[in-house]
């Protein structure tokens, strides 16, 4: 997790039990957490689709309204 990234939401997914599991063995044999496979994919996606975003952006303008 990198610095700007220290601040989290959950985001709950409901995936089929049969690949939680592969998927969860897979990444154990990668060395990676489900956690930091999936935070890479949201990097990824957003950057396919041309999303910019920073941390904490759209918490900082939700805060500044009265």
């Amino acid at each position: 997790m990198t610095a700007l990234e220290q601040k989290t939401a959950r985001l709950t997914v409901l995936i089929d039990p049969s690949k939680k599991k592969a998927f969860e063995a897979l990444c154990a044999s990668q060395d990676v957490t489900p956690s930091q496979v999936v935070r890479r994919l949201i990097r990824d996606y957003l950057s396919q689709h041309d999303v910019q975003w920073r941390p904490g952006e759209l918490d900082d303008a939700a805060s500044s309204k009265p």
